[in-house]
């Protein structure tokens, strides 16, 4: 079983940065490959990017390529989105998940955190 648990989010102008974090309980979560979604009111869920387990695969939407990255800490159970360059059109609930298995852009993960609001103003 994995816990996660995202922090990070806020409000940022056009231009600015975010730095968004998700902890994980469970011993084992070093052997997941991790994504980040986001969700806009009346939006469909929206995949962001991914990172296997040993952070040695990344994969990011068209996007946010070059604007975002993603890390991975497994000694502190954590995983990082650092934002920048952030539009207004990058407002949205973001979520981070957990997944047994390899890099996907398909929300199928088993493990998913609740969320934290990034808003970005003009």
């Amino acid at each position: 079983q994995v816990q996660l648990v995202e922090s990070g989010g806020g409000l940022a102008q056009a231009g600015g940065s975010l730095r968004l974090s998700c902890a994980a309980s469970g011993r084992t979560f070093s052997a997941y490959a991790v994504g980040w979604f986001r969700q806009a009111p009346g939006k469909e869920r929206e995949f962001v990017s991914s990172i296997s387990w040993n952070g040695a695969y990344t994969d990011y939407a068209d996007s946010v390529k070059g604007r975002f990255t993603i890390s991975r800490d497994n000694a502190k159970n954590g995983v990082y989105l650092q934002m920048n360059s952030l539009k207004p059109e990058d407002t949205a609930v973001y979520l981070c998940a957990a997944r047994d298995g390899s890099l996907t852009r398909r929300p199928d993960y088993n493990y998913w955190g609740r969320g934290t609001q990034v808003t970005v103003s003009s």
